[in-house]
């Protein structure tokens, strides 16, 4: 009597629950469009907690008088409409060194942001810097992505 109990109560949950994973496991990896990530990390200088945006354009290094020209990719297709904020900030300084706008950006076939515009800056100091690309929609939650760079 005793095992029967303990044969319902403990045993058979966990094998349904087994069999239960494994069909959903193997319902979700027949999408040919899904993939199983179950720790995503990245290791690469532009990364992002979140995978779904990234910086297009930034170097390691710059000269002083070249130009930091970049572009954001953002690849979250319920994204329609939203504001990207540009910022680069001095390694060891908290002070923001160069902020930009760009204003009800909308996403058309995968574009690159900014739309219709572009984030073009000359940084004249050498050192250390940190990019912070924010993109800022009523319809997501905020995404942020930062990189780091160097001005010689």
């Amino acid at each position: 009597m005793v095992s029967s109990k303990l044969l319902i109560v403990f045993v058979l949950p966990v094998i349904f629950s087994i069999m239960f994973g494994s069909l959903v496991m193997a319902d979700i990896l027949q999408k040919p469009d899904r993939e199983l990530n179950m720790w995503p990390m990245s290791f690469s200088e532009n990364s992002s907690h979140d995978s779904s945006m990234k910086i297009m354009g930034l170097s390691s290094q710059y000269l002083v008088s070249e130009p930091i020209e970049i572009q954001v990719k953002l690849n979250d297709s319920s994204f329609d409409c939203g504001d990207l904020y540009i910022t680069i900030y001095a390694s060891e300084k908290s002070d923001a060194v160069i902020q930009n706008g760009f204003f009800n950006q909308c996403l058309k076939n995968g574009d690159l942001l900014p739309n219709d515009d572009k984030f073009s800056e000359v940084i004249t100091v050498p050192g250390s810097y940190q990019l912070i690309a924010d993109v800022v929609s009523d319809d997501l939650p905020n995404i942020s992505i930062t990189g780091t760079f160097t001005v010689k």
